[in-house]
């Protein structure tokens, strides 16, 4: 939809531009010759304001690229600082992860062990 009124106001700026043109031309205060010599050096003149044109575009553009290339290197660099904290955090969570499970595993193999069986101690065999 929004192409479709894109298109209609593009339409109505071309075709206001060539009637306002030929009506300047006609109700124009010179002559048809000073209004083609006029119109000449308008013609003349493009070319150059084209290159001017150009050129602010280039240098816009310019500007526009090195500045999203600094804003992507910083987001690069926070980005891999946040992935290297990330990194660091889950190496420690695990390390702490695997030390409760070691204290866990000590307690249970404690408390799930059988008691300790009573060892009989013989003595000697008094002959009296």
């Amino acid at each position: 939809m929004s192409n479709n009124r894109s298109g209609v106001f593009i339409g109505g700026l071309m075709l206001g531009t060539a009637i306002g043109t030929l009506a300047g031309l006609l109700i124009a205060p010179r002559t048809g010759r000073e209004t083609r010599k006029l119109l000449q050096k308008s013609a003349d003149a493009l070319p150059e304001l084209a290159e001017d044109l150009s050129t602010s575009v280039q240098i816009q553009a310019d500007r526009l690229s090195h500045g999203l290339l600094q804003n992507w290197d910083e987001t690069l660099t926070r980005l891999k600082e946040a992935i290297a904290v990330g990194v660091e955090t889950t190496q420690k969570e695990s390390q702490t992860w695997k030390q409760q499970q070691n204290t866990v595993d000590v307690t249970n193999t404690r408390e799930n062990s059988p008691p300790p069986t009573p060892t009989l101690e013989r003595s000697p065999i008094s002959s009296s």
